[in-house]
């Protein structure tokens, strides 16, 4: 699923499956999966994580087993960090009581409270049991704009070199996105800034998600019409494609916005009589 509609990561769907099969494989694994997905925004690391859940419960999102945390939603203050820890802890230990395959997907990791998935650690470490309670077998995945910059500025580095996206390798990000993710923060936030996670490297991969070229807009565009019936022309796709923003000025290699715009540009082009 993930081969056919991912478009531009080879790099993290290589490393998302991997992973996912040994960790099913075992089964009596060391420690939960821990993986953090890094990159701008639209470069699919929401999508990947919905693959994944599609792909392990019957219900999909749906599934009583899976659990989202939006950093600005559900831990908006800072003040009230102490609060948020005591609903964090209680909250993971309850749900994985009821499932030992439960997945917690946290969104918006650096708009979370500084501090504040520390106490996600003891449930990340290798541990039979807490409290009477195994959570080896969880998945726990972290979603960051955090190294956005970072992996964008490397990877660009790595074009001029020649180097395309389907030769780039995790040690070319892995030392990367770590640092820039312990060491990050904006205006008090930053949910893995100083993290105890990172200390203890309870995180199994930090895996990258590389800025978008235009071709692969054209395929999120194209994968849009598709889903209403229609097959896109080039022509169609080149139009749809340059609605979109890019940068550096000078070559407009990387899309700004990754395909996060792209369902609302096909509409516009769809309906573009009526404006």
């Amino acid at each position: 699923m993930l081969s056919e509609s991912l478009h531009g990561q080879p790099l993290a769907q290589k490393l998302v499956l991997h992973n996912m099969r040994l960790h099913f494989r075992n089964e009596n694994p060391a420690k939960p999966l821990a993986m953090s997905f890094h990159g701008w925004t639209g470069s699919g690391k929401n999508y990947v994580s919905q693959m994944i859940v599609d792909s392990i419960f019957k219900e999909k999102k749906n599934s009583a087993f899976v659990h989202l945390i939006v950093g600005s939603i559900h831990f908006p203050h800072q003040h009230q960090l102490d609060s948020y820890k005591d609903q964090l802890i209680n909250w993971i230990r309850g749900n994985v009581s009821k499932c030992d395959r439960s997945i917690f997907i946290f969104d918006e990791v650096d708009k979370m409270p500084i501090g504040l998935l520390d106490t996600v650690k003891p449930f990340l470490d290798y541990y039979e049991n807490i409290q009477g309670t195994d959570f080896r077998k969880c998945i726990f995945i972290f979603l960051s704009n955090t190294g956005g910059t970072a992996i964008t500025e490397k990877f660009l580095r790595l074009w001029e070199q020649g180097r395309n996206r389907d030769e780039i390798k995790i040690d070319d990000f892995q030392d990367l996105i770590e640092l820039g993710a312990f060491n990050e923060k904006i205006e008090n936030r930053g949910g893995l800034y100083h993290s105890t996670m990172i200390e203890k490297s309870l995180i199994d991969y930090y895996i990258p998600f590389l800025p978008m070229e235009r071709q692969h807009i054209k395929l999120c565009a194209r994968d849009e019409l598709s889903k209403i019936g229609l097959q896109p022309t080039n022509e169609m796709l080149d139009e749809i494609a340059n609605k979109m923003p890019y940068f550096p000025e000078d070559t407009k290699l990387f899309s700004k916005v990754g395909c996060k715009r792209v369902r609302n540009k096909v509409q516009e082009y769809l309906y573009r009589d009526e404006l």
